[in-house]
């Protein structure tokens, strides 16, 4: 085990302050990560604030943070991916069980045992629950560690992590290309990620918002 730094909040209504956690030390599948940048979601805030308390009751002290862009620092024995120096980065999810029909089919976020990057029960027992990217490094099983382009802004890469994906992955899994329309409705964190992802992939992009604001930046954007 090891001692990192941390930014954590204490209790629902308290503010963020320096705070130090117990991460552990890497094993033989695990990735040592130096957090150089990590995103700031919404998702966070609930659950500081603890407005999930019926479905996932807060356990404090609470180190948010799920869209972790890093760089390598130490790998397990076993890791043949990654190596000391590499970029990488993390999502919400840092484990599962890996046997699972869900997890043999490529599905790890339906898995009844997986564990979310914060606020969830730390089966390696580095401390009572998970600690996320609001702090200076993270260890996290290799399966769930992804290699980021050095060729990309690192602060404008990691919201990529959970924004990014959100709206990605259906465009994926619904074969948008050239010829498919897509509506966007709202231009917000997530909105604006699904109009460049959109356009790029070639589909006739509408943007629906109730801010006439936002018209010019959703043109700008790639929005039809």
């Amino acid at each position: 085990m090891y001692q990192a730094k941390a930014y954590a909040a204490s209790s629902a209504t308290a503010r963020l302050a320096s705070h130090t956690v117990t991460r552990r030390d890497p094993t033989p599948n695990d990735v040592q990560i130096e957090i150089l940048f990590c995103g700031v979601c919404h998702s966070d805030l609930h659950q500081v604030r603890n407005e999930w308390k019926e479905a996932m009751p807060t356990v404090y002290p609470c180190v948010p943070g799920h869209e972790i862009v890093g760089r390598v620092t130490k790998v397990g024995s076993a890791v043949s991916k990654f190596k000391p120096g590499d970029l990488a980065a993390v999502g919400c999810m840092v484990d599962s069980d890996g046997t699972c029909p869900e997890c043999r089919a490529g599905l790890e976020q339906f898995c009844n045992n997986l564990i979310l990057t914060y606020n969830f029960p730390d089966k390696h027992h580095a401390g009572p629950v998970t600690y996320g990217g609001y702090s200076d490094s993270v260890v996290v099983d290799q399966r769930f560690v992804l290699r980021v382009p050095a060729n990309l802004s690192l602060a404008g890469a990691a919201p990529l992590l959970c924004a990014g994906i959100t709206t990605y992955s259906p465009m994926r899994h619904w074969g948008v290309t050239k010829g498919k329309k897509v509506g966007v409705v709202g231009l917000g964190g997530l909105g604006h990620m699904a109009v460049k992802f959109a356009h790029a992939l070639g589909a006739h992009t509408v943007v629906f918002t109730t801010s006439p604001g936002k018209i010019e930046d959703a043109l700008r954007l790639g929005a039809d």
